[in-house]
């Protein structure tokens, strides 16, 4: 057991070492970045889960499911993103590959279990050019850029309690850092030195989580399962410096070659993120199908100082989701049909997704699909899923839209740690 715990770290500190940031959007301007779900992949396919829990698989939306696992569970995926951006009058597309989640959950006795692994908890990746005429009609440009994320990484805890109810318990620690630059520059004027404004961003804070299912059977096949979970109000604390230099007019302006430096200072701060509440409800019949509905709710983000919140036009406001979805498996136990064997899902979500831009609130609205593909091991599984919709839209205040295609991997490999040993 001690060899295998030490595995998975060692491959948790590589993902979370060599994965890149891979966030293609210009709304990860904005704030921390674009914040990522707290989902496997099969959450994402299914659209719905806080009400739901597996034997054999790890859900990340509500830790009181892991009071039904029974096998020891590893979890790996990955994704790749494709996004159109439009703007009214230009059109962009960008394609990402990232590291989703590592995870990995055992049960500990009959009726409890616990899981931890490594998830990204926001991402900024962002190049945006700005080009207009001056007073004097020459070409000026601001090119905006910003990398980086932050993870999670997170330690949960599931107990299953008399009368079908389960609960559960959460931490996480989030870290990471982020790059931003705005570069000024004139296109007429070579001689004339362009500035560069650079900000490095480290963020660090605690997060707890706390949940609770219930299931209740209708009659001999039917069963009603409901399930609340609560991303409880915490503070990230952020810190970093942020400097202003001028610099030769070249024209690649990637090439920095630094002429003085106009100022340099450090800041420090906090983002404060409000109590976070997810209610869902759904009807199953055991693992041959389920369907429901979830509602996402969750007061605005708040910052100690104008630094990360970025510029006065834009608003953080009140977020909330309403998601509908299910699965359905033909016959799970059948020997000589394959497909037969396989889930299917589906799910739709729209969103408010707490960003308000030139007084318009940027919602969300997607699709997703996704089948899981049993393996010849026991209760192994490869999951695909794929979602597309659409994020902001085109108006006369400089928004743009983007239409994103995810497609979404994930290898879910079951065991058993805990063994007799037979003798001979």
């Amino acid at each position: 057991m001690i060899k295998k715990i030490i595995t998975i770290v060692t491959i948790l500190v590589t993902i979370s070492s060599f994965s890149q940031e891979n966030s293609i959007s210009p709304y990860s301007f904005f704030g921390i970045g674009q914040m990522n779900e707290a989902k496997t992949v099969t959450e994402h396919s299914i659209g719905i889960s806080t009400a739901l829990n597996s034997s054999h698989k790890i859900y990340f939306s509500n830790p009181a499911s892991l009071g039904s696992l029974k096998f020891t569970t590893y979890s790996l995926a990955a994704a790749n993103i494709y996004t159109k951006i439009d703007d009214g009058t230009n059109q962009q597309s960008t394609n990402a590959f990232e590291l989703s989640y590592l995870a990995i959950g055992f049960p500990v006795g009959k009726n409890s279990g616990v899981a931890f692994g490594l998830q990204p908890f926001s991402k900024v990746g962002y190049n945006i050019i700005d080009k207009y005429k001056n007073t004097d009609s020459e070409n000026e440009i601001n090119l905006y850029k910003g990398f980086g994320k932050t993870n999670r990484v997170f330690l949960s805890y599931g107990q299953k309690l008399p009368y079908q109810i389960s609960v559960g318990f959460e931490a996480a620690y989030v870290f990471g850092s982020l790059e931003r630059t705005v570069l000024w520059r004139n296109e007429n004027r070579l001689d004339q030195l362009a500035s560069r404004y650079k900000a490095d961003t480290k963020i660090g804070g605690f997060g707890f989580k706390i949940g609770a299912q219930h299931s209740y059977k209708l009659n001999e096949k039917l069963v009603l399962k409901s399930g609340i979970s609560l991303l409880l109000e915490n503070k990230l604390n952020y810190d970093g410096n942020e400097s202003l230099i001028s610099l030769l007019n070249l024209d690649n302006p990637d090439v920095i070659i630094q002429r003085d430096e106009i100022y340099t200072k450090d800041y420090k701060g906090k983002v404060n993120m409000p109590l976070k509440t997810s209610l869902s409800v759904g009807v199953g019949e055991g693992n041959k199908w389920f369907a429901g509905f979830e509602y996402d709710f969750q007061n605005k983000t708040t910052f100690s100082s104008n630094f990360i919140q970025n510029n006065n036009f834009v608003k953080y406001i009140k977020s909330s989701s309403i998601a509908a979805g299910g699965f359905y498996t033909p016959k799970a136990e059948s020997i000589t049909n394959y497909w037969q064997r396989v889930t299917y899902s589906a799910g739709a979500h729209i969103k408010q997704t707490g960003l308000e831009i030139n007084n318009t609130a940027i919602k969300d609205f997607g699709i997703s699909f996704g089948i899981s593909l049993p393996s010849k091991r026991q209760l192994s599984n490869i999951n695909l899923g794929f979602e597309l919709g659409k994020r902001g839209e085109i108006n006369n205040s400089g928004l743009v839209k983007e239409n994103y295609y995810n497609f979404r991997l994930s290898l879910s490999l079951n065991d058993k740690w805990f063994r007799k040993r037979k003798l001979d």
